[in-house]
């Protein structure tokens, strides 16, 4: 039987040892340029570690220090808080502010971004807690595999039953050790066994309907109650041992993990840790009285003040306080200005930090530099079909150059432009895969001009293609 693999990834070092200056080196793995917002979060993240220190009184009236990023689509502002997020091990949730309404308009009741910010936190403590059991719900299934395949030697042709009368123990265990190696080395998988099985799972939060504020809240609930009314007497089943081990495993770490303790330990990590990022905050700024769309931009803002300020929200795992968890909201601006915000709102993101627009010399640090950079993912993709291309300097010069030509001419949307020139540059290899021959593929900037210099030049192609 193969050990499963959670994929998740503990941070190699404590973010407590991290100073501000670390931080943003982190961060520069992954995010080009804007110093000035990885210097604001990177303090901003810090000081969460500080307050940790402070004594019980004095923690409680730090609040934390809120971030306003002003800048144009493409720079890099959701990316440098989903990486703060990662590099702090925080439940991280991005929302659009233009989903939400005002209280009695269409759309969705503010308090729920807090209840998903819950929500992940939860998954991110179960996680952790099925990898802290693993070794034990692995022996476990193990075990319950043994006795399922001993009940099956009975039946197999050319088997002699270890069983008996039940007498014979030292026959008995021989045949379980013998049966225990044949499983992990694998030969095992595909022998049929007979288990108990339940299709529909009662979810532990199942009858706790009535705690949701919301409409949302107490249908997310009512769902949870349907299913489990709604679940179905255990039955035999027959299935391979491969497929018996995954549901087995699964019960098993049902089992060993403790509900009630992921629910307050998630609870405290999404109001001491969470991060929420409010993109697109400019598209509800406005304060014009009167009629109209208006009326209700200033009403969520009006709605969100609270959760900014601090106030208890209720979700189906108990009551969370929002006191100290970090907002960080960003914009374009293009139209409206963080003035254009109500006071109040204005006065709980003290600090504003300006994002500045991707030039040529960024579009080429971000193809080369980053670990996770474009270039890379399209190299490691298609050398997965043995594929092998690589990418002349002057190559990448040549798409930062389209890229920034490319959004002069149109709208400008930043490092986004790359994702769509390369997607178009590398079609062709992409499509073959496999079957292109020859295998070494090496992209010069004769090639790029060649397949996009045309398309780059033609406005009505470049809206549609680029």
């Amino acid at each position: 039987m193969q050990k499963r693999s959670t994929g998740r990834k503990r941070p190699t070092r404590g973010l407590d040892e991290m100073s501000p200056r670390e931080i943003v080196s982190a961060l520069d793995r992954y995010v080009v340029g804007q110093q000035a917002a990885k210097k604001a979060v990177a303090i901003a993240l810090r000081n969460r570690v500080r307050r940790q220190k402070l004594d019980e009184e004095m923690a409680e009236e730090v609040m934390p220090k809120n971030i306003i990023m002003i800048g144009p689509t493409g720079v890099g502002k959701t990316e440098i808080a989903r990486r703060l997020a990662r590099l702090a091990n925080s439940p991280f949730l991005k929302v659009e502010a233009t989903k939400f309404t005002e209280l009695g308009y269409v759309g969705r009741d503010v308090e729920s971004m807090v209840r998903d910010l819950v929500e992940i936190a939860v998954d991110m403590v179960r996680g952790e807690k099925i990898d802290e059991i693993e070794g034990k719900a692995q022996q476990n299934t193990e075990e319950r595999l043994l006795d399922l395949l001993l009940e099956t030697l009975e039946s197999v042709p050319g088997e002699k039953s270890p069983l008996g009368d039940g007498r014979d123990l030292a026959r008995l265990e021989k045949a379980r050790e013998r049966l225990r190696r044949q499983l992990r080395a694998g030969k095992l998988e595909q022998r049929i066994v007979e288990l108990e099985v339940r299709e529909h799972p009662v979810s532990p939060v199942a009858f706790q309907f009535l705690e949701g504020s919301s409409l949302e809240e107490l249908q997310f609930n009512m769902r949870d109650l349907l299913s489990g009314l709604a679940e179905q007497k255990a039955r035999k089943r027959r299935m391979p041992v491969e497929e018996a081990a995954e549901y087995i495993m699964q019960e098993e770490e049902q089992k060993l993990v403790d509900n009630e303790q992921v629910a307050r330990q998630a609870l405290d990590r999404a109001e001491q840790n969470g991060i929420l990022f409010l993109d697109e905050i400019d598209k509800i700024a406005g304060r014009e009285a009167g009629h109209g769309p208006d009326v209700s931009r200033e009403g969520v803002q009006r709605d969100i003040l609270p959760l900014v300020e601090g106030t208890t929200v209720s979700t189906r795992y108990g009551m969370v306080r929002t006191d100290h968890i970090l907002f960080i909201a960003a914009g374009a601006f293009h139209i409206a200005k963080p003035t254009d915000l109500i006071p109040e709102l204005q006065g709980r993101f003290p600090i504003r930090v300006e994002l500045s627009a991707l030039g040529e010399d960024d579009f080429v640090r971000i193809l080369r530099e980053p670990r996770n950079s474009l270039v890379k993912q399209y190299i490691a993709l298609l050398g997965t079909e043995g594929l092998r291309l690589s990418f002349a300097d002057d190559a990448l010069a040549e798409i930062a150059r389209l890229a920034c030509t490319v959004n002069e001419k149109t709208e400008n949307i930043g490092a986004r432009r790359l994702h769509t020139i390369m997607e178009a540059l590398l079609e062709d290899y992409s499509f073959s895969g496999k079957q292109r021959k020859p295998k070494s593929v090496r992209i010069t900037a004769a090639y790029v001009r060649r397949k996009l210099e045309n398309i780059a030049r033609d406005q009505d192609l470049t809206r549609y293609i680029l």
